[in-house]
């Protein structure tokens, strides 16, 4: 509906802010289930009006903020991904840096409080109508549930959905990461999710120690179940969807369980389209999951290989009047060649490739 008008909304919305009549409309509240527990994660949702000025102000920011920000930070930034942040923990585990400082901060992007985090942005922000505009969207009210039609407007937090948001949240977390970098620890941090590599348990604990005193005065709190040290050569933790485990890693446990309920939606036994539009649904969720996880142990992907093509048969067998799922003679009546022809990608097969394509 915005871009039926595109150019008159464009520039009535940039008038208002010339003028300073621009205020935003409050954000939706939306409730999603958070993966692998009973709690709900809130997400806030602005207007594309107001999406459309977070974005502006955002390019505007982020490069005066990136000057300052640490080398161990790379959620959200430019040039930098979860791929680097995990590519760094592999070479310091590598490198024998093994205890492992496994951190959490409860609740993140709902509790920074907005005094400080103003502070943070005058530190380098001197102009009053940027600051006025971002008081505005960390003062946005907050639409609640439709069973909740309330407005509640909020006093700390800049919430998860915002445009604005993760460049704020890195803000807040830059002097955190400051003070590791100065103390000599090697963090490596994406957004609100962060480890800390340390050679010996004695200097996990005092970097822990170091980490819980920030933490406090910050006005923030790390999770008490979920924060914890581990000898990665004997144990494991997990981090940006991978688990690492004695020099090796693999999608975590709440990782597969993500991707197996993604692939049984899509194939359900009473399924109605052609194996062959099922095939093409499924080979986008499996090339897209393969290129994030294609850095697992190579015995990953086989037994995955195998349960998709139990599903395919079930939904085969289904329409062939059995009942059950596809097994015994099911997998001569629709060997593992009957689906390579069908073009099913081929996790296993795609990795056994890179790992060629890397030795030659």
């Amino acid at each position: 509906m915005f871009e039926q008008h595109l150019a008159t909304n464009l520039e009535t919305l940039s008038g208002s802010l010339r003028d300073g009549s621009y205020r935003p409309a409050a954000i939706r509240r939306v409730l999603i289930p958070k993966l692998g527990s009973r709690e709900m994660r809130p997400l806030g949702i602005p207007t594309v009006r107001d999406r459309i000025v977070q974005t502006a102000l955002r390019n505007a920011l982020e490069p005066i903020f990136e000057r300052t920000f640490a080398a161990q930070s790379y959620g959200f930034r430019p040039q930098r991904g979860a791929k680097d942040a995990l590519r760094r923990v592999d070479e310091l585990l590598d490198a024998g840096v093994v205890w492992v400082v496994d951190a959490d901060l409860k609740s993140y992007f709902d509790t920074i409080p907005h005094q400080q985090l103003r502070a943070r942005v005058e530190e380098q922000i001197a102009d009053g109508r940027v600051l006025e505009l971002l008081d505005a969207f960390l003062a946005q009210d907050v639409l609640g549930e439709l069973t909740e039609p309330v407005v509640v407007e909020p006093e700390t937090g800049t919430p998860q959905g915002a445009v604005v948001s993760p460049l704020l949240a890195n803000l807040y977390l830059n002097p955190l990461d400051q003070l590791m970098a100065a103390r000599g620890r090697e963090m490596v941090r994406y957004a609100d999710d962060f480890v800390i590599l340390c050679r010996t348990e004695a200097e996990a604990n005092e970097a822990l120690r170091e980490v819980e005193q920030w933490t406090q005065a910050a006005g923030l709190t790390l999770h008490p179940a979920k924060t914890r040290i581990v000898n990665a050569a004997e144990d494991g933790f997990d981090f940006l969807g991978y688990h690492f485990e004695r020099g090796q890693h693999w999608p975590r446990k709440k990782s597969l369980q993500k991707f197996k309920e993604t692939i049984r939606i899509q194939t359900r036994r009473n399924n109605g389209e052609s194996l062959a539009r099922i095939i093409e649904r499924v080979n986008r969720t499996l090339r897209g999951w393969y290129e994030y996880f294609k850095h697992s142990n190579r015995w990953t992907f086989k037994p995955l290989d195998q349960w998709i093509r139990m599903r395919l048969r079930s939904i085969l067998r289904r329409r062939a009047g059995k009942r059950g799922r596809g097994r015994g003679s099911d997998h001569q009546r629709w060997p593992n060649a009957y689906f390579d022809a069908l073009g099913l990608f081929n996790l296993e097969a795609a990795h056994a490739r890179d790992c060629q394509s890397l030795q030659r």
